[in-house]
């Protein structure tokens, strides 16, 4: 996603939407994308949860959306994502809160970190960007099946054709650590637990959405080096997609209100009524890498990450 004048923001794609008595849930709320939707959707009318770690960075967000927005119901919650007993407190936070969520934006997530674990000793990429997504989304479901049409959007991104998921290794214990191939095996993650979530819940009116937002300027890129932007420029992807575009990263950055417009997109628009288990980019229809949609690794996906989360609780849907 090239930023150029014709690219929408996030404001744009909720004009004229109304989502009064909607509420929407949306992790990594305090800063980048998050905050941006956060705007977005608050100005469309409904409450929106920002579920966070640094409440000091919440309340930036909620002072910020209330200068804009003046009357934006806004409810701080927190959630450390590396932390499952984190995420079962915030999910039951949430749950008290509010009996439905029609909007559940799993936003948050971490790149090229060093190697490091969960507080469960999970792999920091897969444990923040899939695990504590895919429990925070388990434990919600009621309030999402509640919600008579709900939707979850997963942030993904294209960094997904940079590597599969070796599902025999998920926390890099048989293998040498490659912090790209493991940002990238997240990222592929996101797009299995949508695809495998919506085949489940979507007789349940509980549709899910894979989303890329761009090549985005936000302090994801923290831990990045001269030398990761470098090989960001298409090497990486064509190791593991030989049909993916070779991106420049300089030019095809864009900003947090122009990047955050598919998410917002997939969360609000009538064009994706019926639709489900998809990949979008650019507010629209997008391509995943072929392993990233492939069903059967999605189900096994989905049945590792219970058995790693909440053994002996069972599989939903796990016969439909």
């Amino acid at each position: 996603m090239t930023s150029t004048p014709s690219a929408p923001s996030a404001l744009d794609v909720v004009e004229g939407v109304d989502l009064s008595g909607k509420t929407c849930v949306i992790t990594g709320a305090s800063s980048g994308l998050g905050r941006e939707s956060v705007r977005a959707l608050a100005t469309a009318g409904a409450h929106v949860i920002l579920a966070a770690r640094n409440a000091a960075d919440v309340a930036g967000t909620e002072t910020w959306v209330r200068e804009q927005v003046p009357r934006a119901r806004l409810s701080p919650v927190h959630l450390d994502l590396t932390s499952l007993a984190s995420v079962a407190a915030a999910a039951a936070a949430i749950s008290d809160l509010t009996p439905t969520v029609h909007v559940l934006m799993n936003n948050a997530g971490v790149m090229f970190t060093p190697f490091g674990h969960t507080a469960e000793g999970f792999e920091t990429h897969f444990g923040t960007n899939h695990l504590g997504h895919f429990e925070l989304t388990r434990l919600l479901l009621p309030t999402l099946m509640a919600a008579d049409g709900a939707r979850v959007v997963v942030l993904s991104s294209d960094g997904h054709r940079m590597s599969d998921i070796d599902l025999a290794d998920p926390n890099w214990q048989q293998r040498g650590y490659d912090k790209f191939a493991a940002y990238g095996a997240s990222k592929t993650a996101n797009v299995l637990h949508a695809v495998e979530l919506d085949r489940r819940l979507r007789d349940h009116g509980v549709r899910a959405f894979a989303v890329h937002p761009g090549i985005v300027a936000t302090s994801l890129a923290r831990h990045m080096t001269a030398e990761d932007f470098t090989a960001l420029g298409g090497v990486r992807t064509a190791e593991r997609d030989p049909e993916a575009s070779r991106v420049d990263v300089a030019r095809d950055f864009t900003t947090p209100d122009r990047g955050a417009a598919t998410q917002v997109w997939a969360a609000v628009t009538d064009e994706l009524d019926g639709e489900g288990g998809v990949y979008l980019s650019d507010c629209r229809l997008g391509r995943a890498a072929p392993y990233a949609l492939d069903e059967s690794r999605a189900l096994a996906l989905w049945e590792r990450s219970e058995r790693l989360c909440a053994p002996g609780v069972p599989s939903l849907g796990s016969t439909m």
